[in-house]
């Protein structure tokens, strides 16, 4: 029983990362191009996903902080939450 949920564990894992790299845009990679880490993730289990959560996944802080926003300040969801977009009119 053991074995059985530890190899659903591995393969949703697998799944998930390998999906989550997929979706991730090119540009925002890390150390490998997005093609070399979907084929980590793919070829070798358990060792590929849990390298793309650590090595590749972009780190969504430093992204979040790239725009201009700190982590106490959500960005704005439209035009008319905007109030730099509102001065500007």
């Amino acid at each position: 029983m053991i074995r059985v949920l530890a190899g659903v564990a591995v393969f949703a894992l697998t799944v998930y990362a390998a999906v989550d790299c997929i979706q991730t845009e090119h540009d925002r990679v890390r150390n490998l191009p997005k093609i070399a880490w979907v084929l980590i993730v793919l070829l070798f289990t358990p060792i590929g996903p849990i390298a793309w959560f650590l090595a590749g996944r972009p780190d969504g802080n430093r992204d979040r902080l790239a725009g201009g926003w700190d982590s106490t300040r959500r960005p704005p969801r439209g035009p008319d939450d905007d109030p730099d977009f509102l001065r500007s009119l």
